[in-house]
Protein backbone atom coordinates (compact mmCIF):
# COMPACT_ATOMS: atom_id res chain seq x y z
CA UNK A 1 0.00 0.00 0.00
CA UNK A 2 0.91 3.29 -1.00
CA UNK A 3 1.70 6.69 1.54
CA UNK A 4 -1.83 7.76 1.66
CA UNK A 5 -1.27 12.28 1.21
CA UNK A 6 -4.28 14.16 0.29
CA UNK A 7 -4.38 17.94 -0.30
CA UNK A 8 -6.24 19.98 2.12
CA UNK A 9 -7.02 23.60 2.43
CA UNK A 10 -4.02 25.36 2.68
CA UNK A 11 -1.78 22.25 2.61
CA UNK A 12 -1.57 18.00 2.65
CA UNK A 13 -2.86 16.03 5.71
CA UNK A 14 -1.12 12.47 5.82
CA UNK A 15 -1.68 10.16 9.02
CA UNK A 16 1.42 9.35 10.56
CA UNK A 17 2.37 6.43 13.10
CA UNK A 18 4.52 7.27 15.97
CA UNK A 19 7.07 5.27 17.53
CA UNK A 20 8.52 6.61 20.60
CA UNK A 21 11.51 6.07 22.34
CA UNK A 22 13.95 5.46 19.20
CA UNK A 23 17.38 5.62 19.88
CA UNK A 24 17.22 8.52 16.74
CA UNK A 25 14.70 10.32 14.57
CA UNK A 26 14.05 8.64 11.71
CA UNK A 27 11.34 7.61 8.81
CA UNK A 28 11.46 3.95 8.69
CA UNK A 29 8.81 3.36 5.34
CA UNK A 30 5.25 2.98 5.37
CA UNK A 31 2.68 1.10 7.35
CA UNK A 32 -1.25 0.97 6.16
CA UNK A 33 -1.18 4.35 4.34
CA UNK A 34 0.60 6.18 7.26
CA UNK A 35 4.50 7.29 7.82
CA UNK A 36 5.93 5.37 10.37
CA UNK A 37 8.49 7.80 12.32
CA UNK A 38 10.69 6.63 14.88
CA UNK A 39 11.33 9.48 17.49
CA UNK A 40 13.60 9.52 20.22
CA UNK A 41 11.19 11.70 22.34
CA UNK A 42 9.21 10.20 25.11
CA UNK A 43 5.35 10.18 25.03
CA UNK A 44 5.33 12.80 28.00
CA UNK A 45 4.00 16.34 28.15
CA UNK A 46 3.75 16.99 24.65
CA UNK A 47 7.72 15.74 23.99
CA UNK A 48 6.81 13.08 21.24
CA UNK A 49 4.27 15.91 19.27
CA UNK A 50 7.08 18.38 19.35
CA UNK A 51 9.90 15.96 18.54
CA UNK A 52 7.07 15.17 15.49
CA UNK A 53 6.52 18.75 14.51
CA UNK A 54 10.50 19.15 14.35
CA UNK A 55 11.38 16.45 12.41
CA UNK A 56 8.66 16.47 9.78
CA UNK A 57 8.90 20.34 9.41
CA UNK A 58 13.48 19.36 8.88
CA UNK A 59 12.32 16.47 6.57
CA UNK A 60 9.44 18.61 3.83
CA UNK A 61 11.35 21.82 4.20
CA UNK A 62 9.19 23.93 5.96
CA UNK A 63 9.08 25.53 9.17
CA UNK A 64 7.61 22.95 12.41
CA UNK A 65 4.84 25.71 13.06
CA UNK A 66 3.58 24.65 9.40
CA UNK A 67 3.32 21.24 11.23
CA UNK A 68 0.00 20.89 13.19
CA UNK A 69 -1.34 17.44 14.57
CA UNK A 70 -4.90 17.68 13.38
CA UNK A 71 -6.26 14.22 15.21
CA UNK A 72 -4.27 11.41 17.56
CA UNK A 73 -2.53 13.79 19.53
CA UNK A 74 -2.48 11.12 22.25
CA UNK A 75 -2.16 8.41 20.29
CA UNK A 76 0.93 6.44 18.19
CA UNK A 77 -1.49 6.81 15.10
CA UNK A 78 -2.04 10.25 14.01
CA UNK A 79 -3.54 12.61 11.64
CA UNK A 80 -1.30 15.64 10.38
CA UNK A 81 -1.76 19.03 8.20
CA UNK A 82 1.05 20.48 6.98
CA UNK A 83 0.78 24.02 5.56
CA UNK A 84 2.64 25.38 2.36
CA UNK A 85 3.00 22.16 0.65
CA UNK A 86 0.70 19.97 -2.09
CA UNK A 87 0.41 16.14 -1.85
CA UNK A 88 2.90 15.69 -4.77
CA UNK A 89 5.64 18.24 -2.90
CA UNK A 90 5.22 16.15 0.22
CA UNK A 91 5.79 13.27 -1.80
CA UNK A 92 8.65 14.01 -3.71
CA UNK A 93 10.31 15.40 -0.42
CA UNK A 94 9.38 12.58 1.52
CA UNK A 95 10.94 10.26 -1.25
CA UNK A 96 8.03 8.47 -1.61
Amino acid sequence: MALELRDAAGGVRLRVRVKPRASKDAIVGEQKGALVVRLAAAPVDGAANEALARFLGLALGVPPSAVRIVKGEAARLKLVAIAGLDAKAARERLGT
